[in-house]
C-alpha cells in the first residue's frame, strides 16, 4: 500500500492512529477498496481545476437533459393548470366560465387547438430548465453540507432551511420563464388577433416586466422547496434497500410522494402569481400587487378560488420531479465518466461486502473457513489490505476405507 510506505518513509513509525486513518475500522464489514474510499472522502484533493470544471459541465448537462424530459412529460398538465387558475369567476364583466373542470379544459384545448396546443409555450420552459435545476440543486447541496453531522445526517431544520434557500435562489431564472410561459399558454384561448410568440411577450414586457409577480413567485417557490427536499430525502431513506441504494422505481415513488404535500400547500401562492403575470383582457379585474390580488380574489370569488388547479398542479409536480430524477439516474449509468471525485448523486453505489453475506461455513469443517473469514476481516480492517475471496469449486468426498478397498 503506497500510503503505508509514505508513513514509514516519513517517520519510520506506524502508529495506531496512522492505521486508523488509512483503514478505518467498520464493525462487521470488509473494506472493498480503501483507495476509492479515501478518494470519495476528499474528492477535490490532487485534481486539476480543468478536471473539476469538466465534471461540473458533465453534471450540468445531464441535469439539463433530465429536467427537459421531466418538464416535457407533464407540460400538458401544466397548461391545463394555468388556464384553470386564470379562469375568472363573478365580479368581472367577463364572468362566464370557459372550462367546467380540468378534464373539460384538456378536451377543449385538444379539440380547438390540436395536439400541439397542449405544448404551447414549451420552448421557453425548456430554455430555463437548465439554469433553474443547476441553481436549485447546487444551493440545496451547499447548505446541507454546512449542517451535515459527522455521521452524515442532517437536522430537519437545516433540511428545511436548505430547501428554502434553494427555492429562493431559483426565482431569478424561474420568474421570467414563468411569465413568458403563462402568457403563451393563455394566448391560445383567443382565436382572433395576431399570433402571440415568445419574442412578442419579451418585447412587450421589457427587462423589468419579466420580474412582474416575483414576490408571489418567492411565496410559492420558497415553501415548495422547503417542504419538498426534506420529504424527498426521508422518503428515499424509507424506500432504500439494505445497502442504501434507491432504485429507479423507488426514486420515482419518492419524488411523487414528496410532490403531493409540497405542490398542494402552495397552490394559493401559485394562483396569485398566475393572476399577476397574465395580461388582463378587456373587462377583467386587474391587480396592483400581491395583497391587492389576494383581497380581490377573496372578495369576488371566495376562498375556494385560491385552490383552483390544485389537482392539476399535484398531478404535474409529483411525476415531474420523479421523472427528472429517474432520467438523471439512468443517464448517469449509461454515460458514466470517472472524473476522480465523488460519484454523481443517484448512481448505483458499490456496497461493502459484509461477513454475514458470505456463504455459510460447512458444519463438518471445524475452524478452517470460519477462522479464515474472521482472520481476513481483521487483517483487512487493521492494515488496509485487499484480499481476494475464494469460493470452493468442488466438494471433497471422504469415503470409508472399506469402500476404497472394494474399488481397487
Amino acid at each position: 500500500n503506497p500510503q503505508i510506505w509514505a508513513y514509514l518513509l516519513a517517520d519510520l513509525r506506524l502508529t495506531l492512529a496512522d492505521i486508523e486513518r488509512i483503514a478505518p475500522l467498520a464493525e462487521g464489514a470488509l473494506p472493498y477498496n480503501l483507495a476509492e474510499l479515501q478518494r470519495q472522502q476528499s474528492p477535490g484533493l490532487g485534481r486539476p481545476i480543468w478536471l473539476q470544471i469538466a465534471e461540473s459541465a458533465y453534471r450540468f448537462t445531464l441535469g439539463s437533459v433530465a429536467g427537459a424530459v421531466g418538464a416535457t412529460a407533464v407540460y400538458p398538465i401544466d397548461l391545463v393548470k394555468t388556464r384553470m387558475q386564470n379562469q375568472r369567476g363573478s365580479g368581472s364583466v367577463v364572468g362566464e366560465l370557459m372550462y367546467k373542470n380540468s378534464f373539460d379544459c384538456f378536451k377543449k384545448v385538444l379539440r380547438y387547438e390540436g395536439f400541439f396546443g397542449l405544448y404551447r409555450g414549451l420552448i421557453p420552459q425548456l430554455i430555463g430548465v437548465a439554469p433553474e435545476k443547476a441553481i436549485k440543486l447546487t444551493v440545496n447541496d451547499f447548505v446541507r453540507d454546512k449542517f451535515t453531522r459527522r455521521d452524515g445526517s442532517v437536522p430537519l431544520p437545516a433540511e428545511v432551511l436548505a430547501g428554502g434557500c434553494a427555492g429562493g435562489s431559483q426565482v431569478i431564472f424561474t420568474n421570467p420563464l414563468e411569465i413568458v410561459k403563462i402568457r403563451l399558454q393563455v394566448a391560445g384561448e383567443i382565436t382572433t388577433g395576431p399570433r402571440v410568440s415568445a419574442l412578442n411577450v419579451l418585447r412587450d414586457l421589457g427587462i423589468f416586466g419579466l420580474y412582474k409577480g416575483a414576490k408571489a413567485c418567492f411565496l410559492r417557490d420558497i415553501p415548495f422547496s422547503a417542504i419538498y427536499f426534506p420529504v424527498y430525502a426521508h422518503c428515499k431513506l424509507l424506500l432504500a434497500d439494505e445497502n442504501g441504494h434507491v432504485g429507479g422505481l423507488n426514486l420515482l415513488a419518492a419524488g411523487a410522494m414528496a410532490g403531493v404535500p409540497a405542490a398542494s400547500l402552495v397552490t394559493p401562492a401559485d394562483v396569485i402569481k398566475t393572476r399577476l403575470q397574465v395580461a388582463a383582457r378587456a373587462g377583467q379585474t386587474t391587480y396592483s400587487g400581491v395583497i391587492d390580488c389576494f383581497r380581490k380574489i377573496l372578495r369576488e370569488e371566495g376562498p375556494s378560488a385560491f385552490w383552483k388547479g390544485t389537482a392539476a398542479r399535484v398531478f404535474r409536480s409529483s411525476p415531474q420531479f420523479g421523472v427528472t430524477l429517474v432520467t438523471y439516474e439512468l443517464l448517469q449509468r449509461w454515460f458514466y465518466i470517472d472524473f476522480g471525485g465523488l460519484k454523481p448523486a443517484g448512481s448505483e453505489p458499490t456496497p461493502k461486502s459484509r461477513i454475514a453475506d458470505l456463504p455459510p461455513a460447512n458444519p463438518d469443517h471445524i475452524g478452517g473457513y470460519r477462522l479464515a473469514t474472521a482472520t481476513f476481516a481483521g487483517i483487512e480492517n487493521k492494515f488496509g489490505l485487499y484480499l481476494p475471496k475464494f469460493k470452493s469449486s468442488s466438494v471433497a468426498v471422504v469415503q470409508p476405507k472399506a469402500a476404497v478397498a472394494a474399488t481397487q
